[in-house]
């Protein structure tokens, strides 16, 4: 797998790379990311490699990674070259109940504010942040449909929302002939893999493309820390925060994991960010994975994690020491009750991986005909 070598995102015709630029990083509006200068260094080093799918949200630094994403592809003419992915859901405006959540009134909002800071007449793709518990589904899926017809945005997804959610919104936007969802963009790595049990199988069913975030699960599998080594830095802050995304700073348990990581890839020589990135990007339904970083040589380690394949023993190692609980009602999934219903047949039920009905890769100079 290379970084060029294009997958179709789920069902649509769009075309991303394996690897996803993150740019929450971008802006220094929450204490800590990348200034603009370093910010620029990171996504021409990410297009130089092959990348073409840029990942942000109204929220981040407050708007100033849309702000400056916009500003940066302009002064690159790229802005055909790239697929723009942003995302809505978080309040603009305390103390104002519609100037947050899923509804109509702040997607357009939302929306409109998104463009303006982008400085672009369009999104690729435009993703519902986090599922707010109260607007209607229906509600949600019509307006991305009035959105895609109105020309200001061309894709639509869905992040951190629950697995009967995306599959009533992709059920009802396919009987109505409305726009379904492209993506799933839910957190998935070696010491988050709940989503195994209910969005892997939903996304090769319902054809939606996993797009993972927080791959090296916010730094603990990059192999910069240790339990009582956390340093000063946004782990140290947000350890004890109510921030679902880093309460596993609290389980002891994600040391076992880090250990056998690193194991693995000592044996390997490779780095242990590379070894997890490369691990969870072959997941099965991984469409593409998010990588980001707040100092290029970060994201230039990052971009090498596909360079490599892990050998099948290592794969089960990592398989093992990190595989989440069963708990009820996926407990009657496994084999031995299955073999039950199956009156002690063999039956095969395992989920392919990731199989995008075609890949584009950019063909050289040197090798085209014509």
């Amino acid at each position: 797998m290379a970084i060029d070598t294009y997958h179709l995102l789920g069902r649509s015709g769009l075309r991303v790379s394996p690897l996803s630029l993150g740019t929450m990083t971008f802006g220094q509006d929450w204490g800590w990311g990348a200034d603009r200068a370093t910010a620029a260094r990171m996504l021409d080093m990410y297009l130089d490699a092959g990348g073409n799918l840029l990942d942000t949200a109204d929220l981040y630094t407050n708007g100033t990674s849309e702000t400056w994403i916009g500003e940066m592809i302009a002064e690159r003419n790229a802005r055909d070259r790239v697929v723009l992915a942003t995302k809505f859901s978080y309040s603009a405006a305390p103390g104002n109940p519609n100037a947050g959540g899923n509804g109509r009134k702040n997607i357009l909002r939302a929306v409109e504010g998104s463009l303006r800071r982008l400085k672009t007449d369009y999104i690729d793709l435009y993703l519902l942040h986090t599922w707010d518990r109260i607007t209607p589904v229906e509600e949600v899926v019509r307006t991305f449909d009035d959105l895609v017809r109105a020309g200001k945005i061309r894709h639509v997804g869905l992040s951190n929302v629950p697995a009967w959610y995306a599959s009533r919104f992709q059920t009802l936007a396919e009987r109505a002939g409305y726009e379904p969802s492209s993506a799933l963009q839910m957190e998935y790595s070696l010491l988050e893999r709940n989503v195994e049990h209910e969005f892997v199988p939903l996304g090769l069913t319902l054809g939606m493309g996993m797009m993972v975030w927080s791959p090296l699960a916010s730094g603990l599998l990059s192999g910069k820390h240790r339990p009582s080594q956390l340093g000063d830095g946004r782990l140290a802050a947000m350890k004890d925060s109510d921030n679902p995304a880093f309460a596993k700073l609290r389980d002891p348990r994600v040391w076992d994991v880090v250990t056998v990581l690193e194991s693995v890839a000592e044996a390997l020589g490779k780095p242990m960010a590379q070894v997890a990135l490369n691990w969870v990007t072959r997941r099965p339904a991984v469409a593409t994975t998010l990588v980001g970083a707040t100092k290029p040589e970060q994201l230039q380690s990052n971009l090498a994690a596909l360079d490599f394949e892990i050998p099948g023993a290592m794969v089960e190692q990592l398989d093992e020491a990190s595989a989440p609980a069963t708990p009820f009602p996926y407990s009657f999934f496994q084999n031995e009750i299955q073999g039950m219903v199956a009156g002690g047949a063999a039956v095969a039920n395992e989920p392919v991986g990731y199989r995008p009905r075609t890949a584009f890769t950019p063909v050289s100079d040197a090798g085209a005909t014509g």
